[in-house]
C-alpha cells in the first residue's frame, strides 16, 4: 500500500468518533492516544479538528507505522508514535510522561493494510502464505497453529474465538488433511474448511472459512488477551472528564468492552444504603446508548464497516 492510497483510506465512524472525542481534547496540552494507529486516519481526523491536543500512536505493525508516520509528519511534534500492543498502554504512557490523558480510541481487528497485503494471510479470498502476524517479529504463525496444535486445542480456538459451530469438524478434517501434506498456503485449508462444513450451512452466515480465520487471526496476535488487559488500563488511564471510545467487529470483543464499561458505570456501594458514598459512586457514564452502528451511507461506501460496532464512556470519577 502506497502513502497515497493509505491518504484515501476512510476510517470507520470517522466523523462519529471525532465529535464524541473532540470535547475533552479542547484545552492545550490535552492528549489523544490511539491505542491501533493503522493507517493514521483517525489520529489526522483528531489531530485537525484539535490543534491544542498531542497524538500518542501505538500499533505493533512496522509497515502501518512507517505509513502512519508520513500521514502525520505534517502535525511535528505533536506526534509520538510507539512499536507497542495496545495491552502495553500503560508502559507507553509511563514512558511519554503522561500517565493520565484526555481520549483513547481503540479500533480493534484487522487494518486496511492487513487486509489489502494479500501475502500476510489474513484474507481467505485469496490463496497467500498462512502467516497472519500482526507483528512480523512474533515468532507463531498461522501455518503452526494448523499444522501443530492437536484437535482439542484447535477445536477450542475454533470454538471460542471463531464461534464456529462445526468446530469439532473442522478441527478433526484440519488435522486429517495435514497428515498427507502439511499447510503452507490458505488456498487449501479454505478449501478444507469448506468441505468440513455440512452443504446446507453453507448457504447461510458468510462464507465458510470467515469464521475458521478470525480464531486464526486472534490466537495467532493473542488479540482477546491484548484486549482484556488494555481495557481496565485505559479507563485507569483516563483523566476525569477524559473519553474512551472503542470500535469491535466481533461479539467477543464488543462483550468485554461492554462488560467493562457496564462494571465502571455502576455504584460499588452496598444495596441497602439510602445514600452512595463519596468515593464509591460509578467512575464511568456511557456516552453511547448501547452500541452505534455505522450508518447505511457508510456500509455502502465502505463494506468493510459492516460489522463495527461503537462504545465510548466518560471518566466521571477516580475510583
Amino acid at each position: 500500500m502506497t502513502r497515497e492510497q493509505a491518504a484515501r483510506h476512510v476510517p470507520v465512524m470517522l466523523s462519529r468518533i471525532v465529535d464524541l472525542l473532540e470535547p475533552a481534547l479542547i484545552e492545550p496540552g490535552s492528549v489523544y492516544v490511539d491505542c491501533t494507529l493503522g493507517l493514521g486516519g483517525h489520529a489526522e481526523a483528531i489531530l485537525t479538528r484539535c490543534p491544542n491536543a498531542r497524538l500518542i500512536g501505538i500499533d505493533r505493525d512496522p509497515q502501518a507505522r512507517e505509513l502512519a508516520a508520513e500521514r502525520l509528519a505534517p502535525f511535528g511534534d505533536r506526534v509520538t508514535i510507539a512499536a507497542a500492543v495496545y495491552d502495553e498502554i500503560a508502559d507507553v504512557l509511563a514512558d511519554a510522561g503522561t500517565p493520565k490523558v484526555q481520549a483513547i480510541l481503540a479500533d480493534l481487528g484487522l487494518s486496511s493494510l492487513q487486509i489489502d497485503r494479500t501475502e500476510r494471510g489474513f484474507a481467505y479470498s485469496v490463496d497467500a502464505p498462512l502467516d497472519m502476524r500482526m507483528d512480523l517479529a512474533e515468532p507463531l504463525t498461522a501455518a503452526e497453529v494448523v499444522n501443530t496444535y492437536s484437535v482439542p486445542d484447535l477445536q477450542r480456538i475454533l470454538s471460542r474465538y471463531g464461534e464456529e459451530r462445526f468446530a469439532p469438524r473442522v478441527a478433526r478434517a484440519i488435522v486429517a488433511a495435514r497428515e498427507t501434506e502439511l499447510f503452507t498456503n490458505s488456498g487449501r485449508l479454505v478449501q478444507v474448511i469448506a468441505d468440513a462444513i455440512p452443504m446446507a450451512a453453507r448457504k447461510t452466515g458468510g462464507h465458510p472459512a470467515k469464521r475458521t480465520f478470525q480464531a486464526l487471526r486472534i490466537e495467532v496476535n493473542r488479540e482477546l488477551a491484548a484486549l482484556e488487559g488494555m481495557l481496565p488500563d485505559a479507563v485507569a488511564a483516563l483523566a476525569v472528564g477524559g473519553r474512551f471510545a472503542v470500535l469491535a467487529y466481533h461479539s467477543l470483543e464488543d462483550r468485554a468492552v461492554k462488560q467493562v464499561f457496564r462494571v465502571g458505570s455502576e455504584d460499588r456501594a452496598p444495596r441497602d444504603l439510602p445514600v452512595v458514598p463519596a468515593g464509591y459512586g460509578p467512575e464511568l457514564t456511557l456516552l453511547t446508548r448501547g452500541a452505534e452502528k455505522p450508518t447505511p451511507a457508510e456500509i455502502d461506501e465502505n463494506p468493510r464497516a459492516a460489522s463495527a460496532r461503537l462504545r465510548v464512556a466518560q471518566r466521571i470519577e477516580e475510583r
